[in-house]
């Protein structure tokens, strides 16, 4: 009986030892998971993300965006679709059997329905951070034209997450800022990533002042906004001195901004007289609203000036005489130099130095070897004898020059003498007929195709022939009137909207703006112009202006013909006046 418990003894403690074993392997194999799974948790948090592309639903890739950067689902703002005012119910059918079927007794028992006008929420839900988007299709999340944030704060990290999803909306055309807390820093980077988004046209960044004033980088060089609102911005004559700039210069112009809203600023004559400035040699913009500021006659007489004529500043005659130069001679501008055959004919003089005798020599030498080669083919602006019966097509700048071309031309058709001519229409020999030079140009080109060999063949006729073409001219190659020494250009023609109410005009102001239109009138009927109609409406309500005065009665009735959407009144044949409007 001792064996038998002496092995069972040995027994028991070797089971004891087994288990033991097993036990302790188990925990070294436990503690070596958890190890090598916390060193993968740091190599993955020590591991940066992958960039997140964006795919166009803005929707997703903001929430995305935020979640990345490090908010917490409850901090994200919501992508909402805007509220839109219910539509109208159709009328009733007058065809239809029983229009109005017979009312059921209503149980007062019976609690009624919601109305279906509005959508309730939860308390405190409206003043929660939201993006309110319109869509094309509510069903296609791709399809997002408008954003709207109101009321809640954008900073640097939500400019960040702009910048990788604005761009990759390929139909948003609006963007809506209002009371968002930019600063000098967020507007620039704003500013950088809308010329990104290649269909934006409409921007509105209202009630965000900011003491930097950095508003003229909303209108460079590379911006494509088509509309912009600048509204309860508090605009002082610093920003407005920006916005001037950014509209144009004497090299320089915005050529995509047709609309700008800057009413409900801080600004006085001196920022108006910026804006002015801007506008001189600005041909785009067509609209412009400065309501609810400082502007007081001073700056009403500054606007008068601008849309009836003004006078060139030096820097702008200096670079009007080179457009002139580059458009007299279009190799100036490329860097190419003059002809060989025009080099080798004056050895004793500088290539720029030429005498007349040297000019006919060489206009020979070119009639001759041109008639060799092609006797059938007129070109425009060639130089050729005036003996053999050849004429040239030159733009006369007087009579005199009209009656010598048509006998057969005496006189020596030059291209650098045409430059010349062009020149000489500026100073105050030629200056009080250069209008009406203009104006003959005009009426006689208008419609009138210039003929040549192979048009009278049948060819096609050239492009620039057709009718419909407008041309952007530059204001420095209007036509200029010299007066006391100065050269006059007409004002600007392309504004139609000009809106200055409530602002400190009076009756020095309110007569300029008169004057103003009356000479836009005057030019338009001498000298019409397809593009530039001039102004069809101007604001100048609830400044301090008599309701009777004479000025302002005679700019309303002008206002009112010139109204694109004016029907004048019809005399009925009884002689009673009828009105045309609907």
């Amino acid at each position: 009986m001792s064996e038998a418990g002496d092995a069972k003894g040995v027994f028991a403690s070797a089971a004891k030892k087994v288990k033991m074993g097993k036990r302790v392997e188990k925990a070294l194999k436990e503690k070596a998971a958890a190890s090598s799974s916390q060193e993968a948790t740091e190599e993955d948090a020590n591991k940066a993300p992958e960039p997140y592309t964006c795919i166009g639903h803005f929707d997703a890739d903001f929430t995305e965006l935020c979640r990345r950067a490090g908010l917490p689902p409850t901090e994200i703002p919501p992508v909402v679709l805007r509220a839109k005012r219910p539509g109208t119910p159709p009328p009733p059918d007058p065809k239809a059997k029983d229009p109005t079927p017979p009312e059921e007794p209503v149980d007062v028992a019976e609690e009624e329905p919601k109305p279906k006008t509005y959508v309730t929420k939860e308390k405190y839900s409206y003043f929660k951070p939201n993006i309110q988007v319109e869509m094309e299709h509510e069903e296609k999340p791709a399809t997002v034209t408008e954003i709207y944030i109101r009321g809640w704060k954008i900073d640097d990290m939500m400019v960040d997450i702009f910048r990788n999803c604005f761009p990759t909306i390929e139909k948003l055309n609006t963007i809506n800022l209002w009371n968002v807390g930019l600063t000098d820093k967020t507007l620039r980077d704003l500013a950088a990533i809308f010329p990104q988004c290649p269909n934006l046209k409409n921007v509105s960044i209202e009630g965000n002042p900011i003491a930097e004033e950095p508003w003229a980088c909303l209108i460079g060089d590379d911006s494509l906004i088509v509309n912009l609102s600048l509204r309860h911005n508090e605009i002082t004559d610093r920003g407005a001195s920006g916005i001037g700039a950014a509209l144009s210069t004497v090299t320089t112009c915005n050529k995509n901004l047709i609309s700008l809203n800057l009413s409900h600023n801080k600004f006085s004559d001196v920022g108006a007289e910026a804006v002015v400035k801007g506008l001189r040699m600005n041909r785009v913009l067509l609209c412009l609203s400065l309501a609810s500021n400082k502007i007081t006659d001073k700056g009403a007489v500054k606007f008068g000036e601008l849309l009836s004529r003004f006078p060139l500043t030096h820097e702008e005659v200096v670079e009007r005489r080179k457009l002139l130069s580059d458009k007299g001679s279009p190799d100036r501008g490329t860097g190419k130099s003059p002809p060989p055959s025009r080099r080798a004919e004056s050895k004793d003089r500088p290539g720029s130095v030429r005498s007349g005798s040297h000019l006919d020599k060489g206009d020979k030498k070119r009639d001759k070897s041109s008639k060799k080669k092609d006797n059938k083919h007129e070109k425009k602006n060639e130089k050729e004898d005036a003996g053999k019966g050849n004429k040239t097509v030159v733009m006369m700048d007087s009579k005199k020059d009209k009656d010598e071309g048509a006998k057969g031309g005496t006189k020596k058709d030059d291209k650098w003498k045409k430059g010349a001519k062009a020149v000489m229409a500026d100073t105050s020999r030629h200056g009080s007929r250069a209008s009406l030079v203009a104006e003959t140009v005009n009426k006689t080109t208008k419609g009138k195709k210039t003929t040549s060999s192979k048009d009278k063949k049948g060819g096609a006729a050239p492009e620039s022939e057709s009718p419909d073409m407008v041309e952007a001219i530059n204001p420095l190659l209007d036509s200029v009137e010299s007066i006391d020494g100065q050269l006059w250009i007409p004002g600007n023609r392309s504004i139609i909207n000009l809106n200055l109410s409530r602002n400190e005009i009076g009756e020095a102001g309110l007569k300029s703006l008169l004057l103003a239109l009356q000479y836009q009138i005057t030019l338009a009927n001498l000298a019409p112009h397809p593009a530039l109609k001039g102004l069809m409406r101007l604001s100048l309500g609830r400044n301090p202006i008599r309701a009777d005065s004479e000025a302002y009665q005679k700019l309303q009735d002008l206002l009112l013909t010139r109204d694109p959407f004016y029907k004048p009144q019809a005399k009925s044949p009884d002689g009673e006046v009828q009105s045309l409007v609907g």
